[in-house]
């Protein structure tokens, strides 16, 4: 990946990659947006209205309004759709708490990232306030001499109803796709090819893939300013640094690692490898490139990702649940992003400058551990199920067409792991 060299100003340090990734699993911003939308749809509307009426316009596809007809209305369309929307989302509760008893805790945040059902919540929500923005602006002679019914904002807000309908009648679809098992497995395991890509490179990369001799061992050493899960490392600001400082960055805590207040998360030297001084904002910017939570997630986390579907291979085989077919389809998935990784890439040891130069040295898992993961669940939990070790046979053969040799041994070993579970 090529990479611009300019540093952008502090001010611009704060991490927006952070921001993004809680902005994207958050209920709050999209209703956020629609109902500021709401609010001057509303009262651009409401002024074309005025004008309207001001000039004597006739628009003849409009019927004339009373006062007493129009509240009627947007009273009618903001309650309903207040209404619907709490009906709606008191059903995805209870969708998530049968999800999350089922096939595991760490899946609500699927849910919480659809952007369907951020959507929705957005238009049922913006609709409330479009209406009570519009319903503020009616009055009749009684209230001040002056009668006012904005029309054109009236009927807009019936157009904007009938599509609420469609939108519910959307969401009741989807929520019931979405909590198939084949959909949840489906997001997961786009999610992990996904983390597979920044942890793993092919030829055409502009990373290096060559193993390191040895990792930074002197240093000026960046510790975390608070407790959490380090969620995501901004590479690419990182690169842009160490090329400003002539610099390079050891990533200590890569994602998925959990951290105290104190612990080394970056190492910073030299291009010789000497140790560099750092002064208070080089330290805040190079904090600001490492984002910390109170949960891992799977964007960058490749470990999580993967333990994602292994859990719900594992959770498919809890005595309570049985159901081996689960549990197949769980590897099925795996394979579907494991193998074109195990077969054609390597892990990335560095991220280079466009001289090619070694900036930033991440430490991302070998492919051979994070598959071993996989053998390591069908090993443990699905000795009695005939149907999963069979399963897990297919995963090892596929492992072994095309690899390299050191991979194919690999892949051979772990196919002997699971012959031997088999009666």
């Amino acid at each position: 990946m090529v990479l611009d060299p300019v540093v952008r100003p502090e001010r611009l340090v704060v991490s927006v990659q952070a921001l993004a990734l809680r902005i994207r699993e958050s209920f709050w911003f999209l209703p956020a947006v629609f109902g500021l939308g709401a609010i001057v749809l509303a009262e651009v509307l409401v002024a074309v209205d005025r004008v309207v009426i001001d000039h004597g316009i006739q628009i003849a596809v409009l019927d004339a309004l009373s006062a007493s007809g129009g509240r009627s209305i947007l009273t009618t369309i903001g309650t309903a759709m207040l209404t619907v929307a709490g009906t709606s989302f008191s059903i995805t509760i209870s969708v998530l708490a049968t999800t999350s008893s089922t096939y595991g805790p760490r899946l609500v945040r699927n849910f919480m990232a659809d952007r369907a059902n951020q959507l929705v919540l957005a238009v049922f929500t913006s609709t409330f306030v479009y209406a009570v923005v519009v319903l503020r602006s009616v009055h009749t002679d009684v209230d001040d001499g002056t009668a006012f019914v904005p029309v054109i904002a009236v009927h807009v807000a019936v157009l904007i109803g009938l599509v609420d309908v469609a939108v519910l009648v959307f969401f009741i679809h989807h929520i019931a796709s979405s909590v198939q098992i084949t959909s949840l497995q489906k997001r997961v395991q786009v999610e992990l090819a996904a983390a597979l890509d920044e942890a793993f490179a092919t030829d055409d990369d502009r990373v290096s893939t060559t193993p390191r001799s040895s990792s930074v061992a002197l240093g000026t050493t960046i510790r975390a300013g608070e407790d959490g899960y380090v969620q995501s490392v901004a590479w690419r600001r990182l690169v842009r640094w160490a090329v400003d400082q002539h610099a390079v960055v050891d990533v200590r805590a890569m994602p998925g690692r959990h951290v105290l207040r104190g612990d080394p998360v970056l190492v910073v030297t030299t291009e010789a490898g000497e140790r560099v001084d750092l002064d208070d904002r080089a330290v805040r910017q190079l904090r600001a490139c490492v984002t910390t939570g109170t949960a891992r997630t799977p964007y960058q986390d490749v470990r999580f990702a993967l333990q994602q579907l292994v859990e719900i291979a594992v959770r498919g085989l809890a005595s309570g649940t049985n159901d081996p077919y689960t549990a197949v389809g769980a590897l099925e998935l795996a394979s579907a992003a494991l193998v074109p990784t195990w077969r054609d890439r390597a892990t990335v040891t560095a991220c280079l400058d466009d001289d090619g130069v070694a900036r930033v040295l991440p430490h991302w898992p070998e492919i051979e551990d994070l598959v071993g993961t996989v053998f390591d669940g069908v090993a443990t939990y699905g000795q009695e199920h005939p149907l999963v070790l069979t399963a897990a046979v297919d995963l090892a053969r596929r492992l072994q067409d095309d690899a390299p040799r050191s991979r194919r041994d690999a892949a051979a070993e772990f196919e002997d792991r699971v012959r031997a579970l088999f009666p």
